[in-house]
C-alpha cells in the first residue's frame, strides 16, 4: 500500500513539473545578439548563437569590424518595434529561460541568421544556407563562431564581464 501512495505521488509530482512554461511578453531590450531581457526575465533565444558582444569578425577585406556588437545593435532594433512574445521551452543553468521569440511577427532568429548576424545551432538551416550563399554578415570574411571565441576567450571574473575592446576598464 506504502508503494502505491509513494508511486502516486511520484507520478503527482513528475505531471506538475512537466507544465509548459506560461509565455511572456511584452517590451524586451537586447542583452546581446542571442539573448534579451524582458521585465525581470532573462531570455536566451533557441537554435541559434550569435557573436559575443566583444567579438570580431573579418570583412571580406579582410580587416576587422565589431560583428558582437553588430548583432546586439541589430537585435535591439528588431525589439525597438514593439511587444515581443516568447514560448519557453525550458530554464539553463544560469536561471534563464530558453525561448522562442517573435517581434512584429517575425521569429527573431531567423531573421538575426538571415542576416548573417548568427549561426544556426540547432534550427534556422535554411536561413544559414542563403546566408553563407549571399555572404551576408559574418560569412563575408571570416571569423571564429562564437562557442570557439568563448572557449578562447575566458570570460572574466567580476561584474563586467566580456566588455568590448572599446570600453574603458575601471
Amino acid at each position: 500500500m506504502l508503494a502505491i501512495v509513494i508511486l502516486a505521488a511520484a507520478a503527482l509530482l513528475a505531471a506538475v513539473l512537466d507544465q509548459p512554461l506560461p509565455p511572456v511578453a511584452g517590451k524586451a531590450r537586447a542583452s546581446d545578439g542571442d539573448s534579451l531581457r524582458l521585465g525581470e526575465a532573462r531570455i536566451r533565444l533557441l537554435g541559434f548563437d550569435a557573436p559575443e558582444l566583444a567579438q570580431d569578425c573579418d570583412g571580406a577585406d579582410g580587416r576587422p569590424w565589431p560583428c558582437g556588437r553588430a548583432a546586439r545593435d541589430r537585435m535591439a532594433a528588431l525589439l525597438s518595434g514593439g511587444a515581443v512574445q516568447c514560448r519557453p521551452e525550458d530554464t539553463d543553468q544560469y536561471g534563464r529561460l530558453l525561448a522562442t521569440c517573435t517581434a512584429g511577427g517575425s521569429d527573431l532568429g531567423a531573421v538575426m541568421v538571415a542576416e548573417g548576424l548568427a549561426i544556426s545551432s540547432g534550427r534556422y538551416w535554411t536561413e544559414e544556407a542563403a546566408a553563407r550563399q549571399r555572404r551576408a554578415g559574418i560569412w563575408a570574411g571570416g571569423f571564429d563562431t562564437p562557442r570557439d571565441w568563448r572557449d578562447d576567450h575566458a570570460r572574466p571574473q567580476g561584474a563586467f564581464g566580456w566588455l568590448p575592446t572599446f570600453w574603458p576598464r575601471i
